[in-house]
């Protein structure tokens, strides 16, 4: 059974786990700069970029638009969680936040939760 071995399931999931990884740090260092406020903005660009892949002909952009907006979206439900670990001292927490536009209607959104 000669042929080509097909490698792109393989790379498409080191791929998917380094970006996957690397929302991590974007929820810890997003949290402590910006604040959990802005998980709208952070959901909203999440979906934007999965819908995005949808549209997308080449393979590999389509999964990493899609893997990129599948890592954002989840994190736009964490960034309440880093907020309370924050401030029980598990990270170094910032009271300095960048206050996000239209804080006052955010404050009266439910913070999504997985």
């Amino acid at each position: 059974m000669g042929g080509v071995v097909n490698t792109f399931g393989l790379l498409a999931g080191l791929v998917s786990l380094v970006l996957i990884g690397l929302g991590f740090p974007l929820i810890i260092f997003g949290e402590r700069w910006l604040g959990y406020r802005w998980w709208p903005y952070m959901l909203g660009a999440g979906l934007g970029l999965v819908l995005l892949s949808i549209f997308i002909t080449n393979d590999w952009a389509s999964v990493l638009l899609a893997v990129l907006g599948a890592t954002l979206t989840w994190g736009s439900t964490e960034l309440k969680q880093q907020a309370v670990r924050a401030e029980l001292g598990w990270f170094p927490f910032n009271s300095h936040k960048v206050k996000p536009p239209f804080e006052a209607v955010i404050k009266k959104w439910k913070v999504p939760n997985l």
